[in-house]
This record gives structure tokens, sequence and C-alpha cells, in this order.
């Protein structure tokens, strides 16, 4: 640890000594920010350079960037704004371009209650979108210490499952759907191969700018094999040169920093940079069951301290290139790489306990993303994407050695692990290609075409056992995703229709002993193949502006992920029969705004779904009950509902509440001579939450300590009703794992708009959260957070 945050530093201050400042040229532009009288910026302000009649609209910060191009001379900018009276700014244009323009805009002499403002956030435009979509504001989260996946937790529908603290292994939710089942991407860019030390619960949430949750139907767009949704991440970007820089520092020996920047100069080059680190001993407190190890005499409920579950993370994003070009809206060649080190504490139950047994991983991915619109044609939009990993995994497992939660341990002579006796090194070789066309042939109506191109190739040796013809084997998977879909809009309505290719392809071998004699094995190659067809359809009509309803519908597949296939060399067993799964699911749902004036807002939504899927992937604990393996159920459904209402009085005060109920029943039944229902037909999915919901609500005092600074309290509170951890059916044990109920409180001192302090608390009241099988989650925890914005 001692080492780490001085190597970290060094690193990231490296990476942005002359990160601003390069040359610039280029074309002349006219720049600046567009606010209203009390200093907040104006959202979709239209900005008119005269009398060349070129024009540009300003983003949510207010900001706006015009290219004039070589000439000089004498110009005027007009600003208008529905509301607001319009502005006319006399100014002199240079070869070198001037220096941004601070316009005010002044409030129309009308009353303000009979103007509807038509600029809507970019936010709000996805909610309208006819999937069944969440957007978070991830903006209103860059003060709090939150991982992305921590962010998502407190959203109707989803549940974000750990097996501990920071950096352990994350599960999560979404409408009964799982792990796997459910996509992640960053920037529509698929997160398949991103690799163990990139994952959601280790990525702060000042990396987005928005976060979109599609349930139930994906667009094509996003191009993948979901099952029952999709996550995908919008990261920030900017117009402009920005730099935004965090550090926090909690409980259990917690760091977090974060580095978010970029240069743009006027000539279109732009550099972008996104580091960030997390480190944790993660030694908090859990009460087990403990025998010595020695005597073997048994202490029941005993309050001890984890000692080997020591986590970091390093994570460097970056990308360079030229944006808003003729040829180009981006063209940005990049790289990302990290590396993970992450201590195993326990198996897949507690009764596991490890004290030396530990993992490495890096990445190392070179990319490339290419965005035009009016690509050759009008109306005619393209992006391309592709990356690819060259990074690798290690499991080092050398001690000979058996633990008990006190850290006893016995040592024996022979050569052996805890569990596995490895220095198994691997690379996964894992590549991604998107391609997708949007091309808008009229006002109402538009074609969209995408394809995504997986290939995966697991190679590998231990180093202990280096002639071993297992670590030869093919490990190999191509998958390809083909999508196709329409889109109609019209005043108050709208339609999308779509249809996909699901392939993949599998090579890997199976051992068996062709003489019978004890330790004759040898391999046979086995190749398996699935193609599939979906499709699906999205509506959405609005009665009136406040009033909207949705319903959609899609034949979703999934193929089984490499990881399910082949193990992650952890606690994840490989199980090459796994055969794909389908579902059909269908949603509907409501939402209606509620304004009482200008200052109170109310926002209610209600959505019911409904899943019923085939050859249900799920985890099982194996024969030993040592780790998970993915295992086919056959027929499993889902009927359940969403609900959330959120009210907002001016910047000043929020509150929300939404709750999630899912019914998720087993619904397989066993065939012989005739059709028998299994004991545990009909009954709820084990270990898996059914009834949960959060509560959250924050007050902001505006000039506290000076005009402009703010003062604001937040509260957020986690449930979850107890569910059951095996079938009910099977035992007395109804509710294994018991109700949880998580509150939080966070304080944030924002001075001078650029400078933030964050004093954070979870779990108040210490409560013990368990969320997988009996492991336990971390108690009370303290963090304080410092953060500096730059424009």
């Amino acid at each position: 640890m001692q080492t780490l945050i001085p190597r970290t530093i060094i690193l990231i201050g490296s990476l942005l000594l002359g990160f601003f400042s390069f040359p610039q040229q280029g074309k002349t532009t006219v720049s600046g920010v567009v606010k209203d009288t009390n200093g907040k910026p104006i959202y979709g302000a239209t900005v008119l350079v005269e009398p060349l009649n070129k024009g540009v609209s300003t983003d949510e910060q207010g900001y706006f960037q015009l290219s004039i191009g070589t000439g000089n001379g004498s110009y005027t900018l007009r600003v208008t704004y529905l509301g607001f009276d319009e502005k006319r700014v006399p100014i002199e244009l240079g070869q070198t371009g001037e220096s941004p323009y601070n316009i005010v805009l002044e409030e129309s002499s009308y009353d303000l209650d009979e103007v509807v403002v038509s600029g809507k956030s970019i936010v709000n435009q996805v909610k309208e979108k006819a999937f069944n979509v969440n957007v978070i504001d991830a903006k209103k989260l860059h003060n709090t210490t939150l991982d992305l996946g921590h962010a998502l937790d407190r959203t109707s529908g989803i549940r974000v499952r750990e097996s501990g603290g920071v950096g352990s292994q994350m599960n999560f939710s979404l409408n009964g759907f799982r792990g796997k089942q459910v996509r992640f991407f960053i920037d529509g860019i698929p997160m398949d191969n991103f690799g163990s030390s990139f994952q959601l619960n280790n990525i702060p949430v000042n990396l987005a700018e928005r976060v979109e949750v599609y349930k139930g139907v994906v667009p094509i767009g996003l191009g993948a094999d979901a099952l029952g949704g999709a996550v995908n991440i919008i990261t920030n970007t900017y117009e402009k040169s920005h730099l935004d820089a965090s550090y926090s520092y909690g409980s259990f020996n917690t760091h977090r920093s974060m580095v978010n920047a970029i240069y743009v100069s006027k000539s279109g080059f732009t550099a972008q940079l996104n580091a960030y680190q997390n480190y944790s001993d993660n030694n908090y407190d859990v009460t087990v069951d403990v025998a010595d190890i020695n005597t073997g005499e048994y202490y029941p409920d005993q309050t001890v301290e984890r000692f080997h579950d020591k986590y970091h993370n390093e994570t460097v994003i970056a990308n360079i290139g030229v944006v808003n070009k003729s040829y180009a809206d981006q063209l940005l060649l990049g790289v990302t790489t990290g590396s993970s080190y992450r201590e195993i504490q326990t198996g897949a139950r507690i009764v596991s306990v490890f004290g030396a047994w530990h993992r490495k991983g890096n990445i190392l991915m070179p990319s490339l993303k290419y965005i035009k619109k009016d690509f050759i044609a009008n109306g005619l939009d393209v992006r391309l994407n592709a990356n690819y990993n060259f990074g690798q995994e290690k499991n080092i497992d050398t001690l000979h050695r058996r633990y008990n939660w006190f850290g006893q341990y016995k040592e024996y002579d022979n050569p052996g692990g805890e569990r596995s006796y490895s220095l198994y090194e691997y690379r996964n070789n894992t590549g991604i290609a998107t391609a997708s066309f949007d091309y808008e042939l009229s006002q109402n109506h538009k074609f969209s075409l995408s394809n995504t191109f997986n290939t995966f190739n697991r190679k590998g040796e231990d180093q202990l056992d280096p002639d071993s013809e297992i670590y030869e084997q093919p490990r190999k998977t191509i998958k390809n995703i083909l999508g196709l879909g329409y889109g109609y809009e019209a005043e108050n309505w709208s339609a999308n229709i779509f249809a996909k290719q699901y392939f993949q392809q599998n090579k890997f071998s199976q051992s068996y002993n062709p003489s019978g004699d004890y330790g004759d094995i040898a391999y046979r190659d086995q190749t398996n193949k699935f193609s599939y067809l979906g499709y699906g359809l999205a509506l959405t009509h609005f009665f009136n502006d406040d009033f909207q309803i949705k319903a959609s519908f899609e034949k979703s597949y999934r193929m089984p992920e490499t990881e399910e296939l082949y193990g992650d060399l952890v606690n994840l067993q490989g199980n090459i029969d796994l055969k794909p799964e389908q579902s059909y699911n269908y949603n509907l749902g409501a939402s209606y705004w509620w304004h009482m004036g200008t200052q109170h807002h109310i926002n209610l939504n209600a959505n019911g779904f409904y899943r019923d899927a085939s050859d249900f992937i799920r985890p099982v604990l194996n024969n030993n009950q040592t780790m998970q393996v993915m295992d086919n159920l056959g027929s499993v459904t889902n009927l359940g509902i969403e609900s959330e209402i959120r009210y907002q009085y001016r910047e000043k005060f929020s509150a929300g509440v939404n709750v999630t109920y899912q019914n998720l029943r087993n619904n397989t039944k066993y065939e012989g001579e005739q059709t028998t229902e299994s004991v545990v037909y009909r009954d709820r999915i084990p270990n898996m939450p059914y009834l949960y919901g959060n509560a959250d609500m924050s007050y902001t005092f505006q000039n506290v300590g000076g005009t402009g600074n703010l003062l604001s309290i937040g509260y957020n509170m986690l449930y979850v009703h107890a569910f059951y951890l095996y079938w009910p059916s099977l035992g007395d044990d109804k509710f294994d794992i018991p109700e949880q109920i998580s509150q939080d409180l966070n304080i944030t001192y924002t001075w001078k708009e650029d400078l933030q302090f964050t004093f954070e608390c979870r779990n108040i009241f210490n409560k013990k959260l368990y969320d997988n099988f009996s492991l336990q989650k971390p108690g009370r925890s303290f963090t304080g957070k410092i953060r500096y914005t730059f424009f």
C-alpha cells in the first residue's frame, strides 16, 4: 500500500503533464456560455451568427461552440430561448478567434406559467422513447463516493448483489434476470471483453454522464444477445477543454481517486483521459462459526475480522483523434490499460476460508471509434467501433494450507494449494467489432442496421505443470449478432419493430478414458453451433405532454457466456453442456408528470412485466458445495411490477420511492411415461430477491458561507425482503437470507461551483447485510471525498 498511492499519483500526473499544452490553431470559432440572471446555464438556447445564418444549440452546461471559417469581420450573435428576451451581441472576429462570450438572458415580461419550454435534456429525451428504459442522471451523483454498481442499485427493478466489499464479485439482477442475462455497454460498445479489472462495482460514477437501463427489450443499436435487458453507460463528453479530479478515503483503508480530462483545440484535435484507482483492505467484521484448527473446539457466532481480502485496481482510458471534421464527427484511436490484484478470502460459502490464494489481472486494449452523421448521403449516420483485449489473468494458489476464521492454519508437506495448486496464467484474447447504420428516410421513417462480432480464444499454461495436456485443449468461441429495425415517429406516438439473428460457435475438448485403465486420459475435440432468429416491437403514445404509455415485446436469446462454459478459475466451475436460453419478454408501463406551478413537480411511473423463459441459466452449488456452476432450468416465468414516485421542489428539495415485486417461478415438469410435476414445480426460484425498494431524499441550502455556495444533505434507504436460499418445498428453512435494511447519509459542501467536500456514512445502523448465500457484506463505514472541477 505504501508504494501504491505514490505510484498511482505519478502515473496520473505524468499523463496529465502537457495535457492542456497543445498548440491551438485552425478555423476561427465562436464559443461561450449562456446563462440566466441567476447564473444557471440554459440548455437548448439557440445561438445564431448573422448574417452567416450558422447556428448551434447550447449543451447542458449552457456551452456553445461554432466554427465560422477563416474569414474575419463584424458579425452579430443572436441568442434566443423560449421564455426569455432575445439578445444580440456584436462580435469582431479575426484569424485566431475570440475569447469565450458570457451571455446572460433575461426572462420575458409575460407570465412564465403560460410558457411551455420546448428544450428537453438528453435524459428526458431517452425516457420518452418507446423502449422501457430508465435513465440515471449520473452527474447528480458525481459528488458521492458511489461506484456505478451501487448507483444502479438505487433504481427500480435492479438489485446489485456482491460477495463482499470493494472489488468483490458482483451479480446484477434486472426484473428477475441476472448476471450475463443482462448486457453492459460503454457508449454503445459491449463490455464483454474488458476483463476482471473492469466491472461495474469498481468504476466510479464520475466516469458517466448518464446511464440508460433497457428492460426486457433491447434496441438493435446495442447489438447483443441480452436475455432480459441492457445497461448502456454514456461517458462524460465535453465540447471544450475540461478537468475533473477527485479523491476519497474511507473505512477499511479504502482509497479511491479519479481524473477526467479532455482537451479540444479549435482545429478539432482532441485528447481524452480517464484514470481511476481503487484500493481497500476490506478488513471488516463478519459473524461466523469457527472451529479451532488444532483442537477442533467449536466456537459459534464469533465476530472476526476478514484478514485476506485486499483489493486494488488501476485503470487508464486514453483517446486521441479529431472531432467536428467534414469526414468525421469523431475519429478516435484509444487504449484502455490497467491492472488488478485480488486476495480471495472465501469460496462460494463463508465456511470456506483462504489465507494466501490470490489473483492478478491486467487489461491492454487498443480501440478505434468512428462516428459520422450524414455519411455519404443526408440522413445516413454511421458508427463503427473495434477493440481487442490482450490482457491476462493469473491464478496463484501454491501454499498447501488449511485456514480457519481465526487466521490459524495447518500446513502440509506435500505440494498443493488451498484449492487447486495453481500458477495458471492465461489470456482470453477477446475482440469485438461493431457497426451500426441509421438512415432517416424522412421526418417520420427511420431504418437501422447493426452487427456485432465477438471472438474468444483462451490460451494459458501452468508453471507448476507445464507439460499438462489440459492447458493445450481448445476453448474458442465466436459470436455474431445481426439486427435490422424500422422506426416510425408521429406527433404523439412512435413505433419500432426489429429482428435479430443470433449465431455462436464453440470449440472445446472433453476428456475420456480410451482403455479403461486408471490414469489413461485422452481428449476429443468437439464443436457446437447455435443459430436463432429473434424479433420485437416497441410502442409509445402521449395522450398529452404529461401522460405517456409504453408497450414492448421481444423474443430474445442469450448464448452461454465463455466463463459459464469454461469457468472463471475462482468460484465458478465451467459447464460446456449449457444450452442457449430464450425468453418472451412483455412490458407495459405508464408515466405521468404533474406540475404545480413552476416550483413543484411530481413524476409517477408504473411498469408491469412478464417473462417466459426456456433453458433458463442460473447458478447452483457444485457437488462439494464450494463453487458455483451454471445450469439450465427448463422453464421459468416471472410476473412482476415496479413503480416509482418522485417529487421535486425547485432546485432545493427532492424525494423519491421505488418498489419492485417479481414472482419468479419454476415451471419445469419432468417427462416420463407420462408428464409428472417436480416436487419444486411452481416454487419460487431460490436465491433471488422478490420484493425490494429504495427511498431517498435530499435538500440543498443555498448561499451557505458565501454567495453561490451550496450545502446539500442526502439520505438513502435500501430494503430487501427476506428470500429463499434453497427450494421452498425442500426442507423447513423458508427464509435463509433475512430481511435487509440499509440506510446511508451524505453531506456535500460546494464552494464557488468548482470545489466540493463530501462526507458519507453507509449502513448507518451497522446492520448485517447478505447478498449471496451466507457471504456477509461490510457493516457501517465512513468516507470523505474532495472533488475539483476546472472548465
